[in-house]
């Protein structure tokens, strides 16, 4: 398929770089211009704006960081909504406000292009191996359509319900993950203090309930207090103001994740926000006195 990918970071480059595996043809676009270069040179065309990625594709790709820059994607003067023709699905699979997602669906609707709101899990890793968790939210009519694509980049695409229901279920999938980074966070502080060989610890509890992604995959960081980065924590608090915020409107009670909120919060003010979420354990150490 022709395809126009916007968004060239941690989770962009690499998603395209699949894409072009897959044969698909691509045209990539990112703000700063440089970005662009790695994935141009495994082939992609490039374009200077949205509206020029977007003119001529059947699918239009984004993944860029907030709210507000998916607006600037789609609905600004040199945005998707001024070039892409009827027909055209758009895929959001950044993390953005269910709310907005539905204003811009029904903004493209009146143009004739295609909405669906498509945020992943899966982290950095996921995007290298084309492996990431897909949650759809649109038509099954246009998830049909661009199913080729989403394959190339995942391995689970679950369609969710009607526009929104993607990122609805991104903002649960965002919670879920709060509460077993910190009680990972705790439990290894804890094995810390009593004196314990965490790399044991973790083989011993990883068979049993306690295992997860996220022991497999991060309690090395939590055991070495380093935290290169696989999901930033300004990511994951932004995301997590996302679910907070939709939760109060839904009155809904979030008492773990008004915590992960406030730890994230410590962090990124002390110039963490960078690093991987899994610092959270850098929080707990330091409350801890460790560190």
């Amino acid at each position: 398929m022709k395809v126009a990918f916007i968004g060239m970071g941690t989770m962009g480059a690499p998603m395209a770089l699949n894409l072009l595996k897959a044969g698909h043809e691509v045209t990539v676009h990112n703000r700063t211009r440089e970005r662009e270069e790695p994935v141009a040179k495994a082939g992609a065309k490039r374009a200077a704006s949205p509206k020029e990625a977007a003119a001529g594709v059947e699918a239009v790709i984004i993944c860029v960081s907030d709210t507000p820059d998916v607006e600037a994607m789609i609905m600004g003067s040199e945005g998707v909504i001024q070039s892409a023709k009827p027909g055209t699905v758009v895929v959001d699979m950044s993390t953005i406000s269910p709310v907005a997602t539905k204003k811009m669906a029904q903004a493209l609707a009146e143009k004739g292009v295609k909405m669906i709101d498509a945020p992943v899990s899966g982290g950095s890793e996921g995007a290298q191996k084309a492996t990431l968790t897909i949650m759809a939210g649109g038509e099954a009519e246009d998830l049909e359509k661009v199913r080729p694509v989403l394959e190339a980049m995942g391995k689970s695409i679950t369609l969710m319900g009607p526009v929104g229901s993607g990122q609805m279920t991104k903002a649960i999938n965002q919670i879920a993950i709060s509460g077993t980074y910190l009680a990972l966070a705790e439990g290894l502080t804890l094995g810390l203090k009593a004196g314990l060989d965490l790399d044991k610890v973790t083989k011993a509890i990883s068979g049993g309930v306690a295992g997860s992604w996220i022991l497999q995959n991060r309690s090395g960081n939590m055991i070495k207090n380093e935290y290169p980065l696989g999901f930033k924590t300004s990511l994951h608090y932004k995301d997590l103001g996302i679910a907070l915020e939709t939760a109060k409107e839904m009155g809904v009670a979030m008492p773990l994740s008004g915590l992960v909120a406030q730890l994230e919060t410590s962090l990124i003010a002390q110039g963490f926000g960078d690093e991987d979420m899994s610092n959270l354990a850098r929080a707990v150490r330091r409350m801890s006195g460790l560190d």
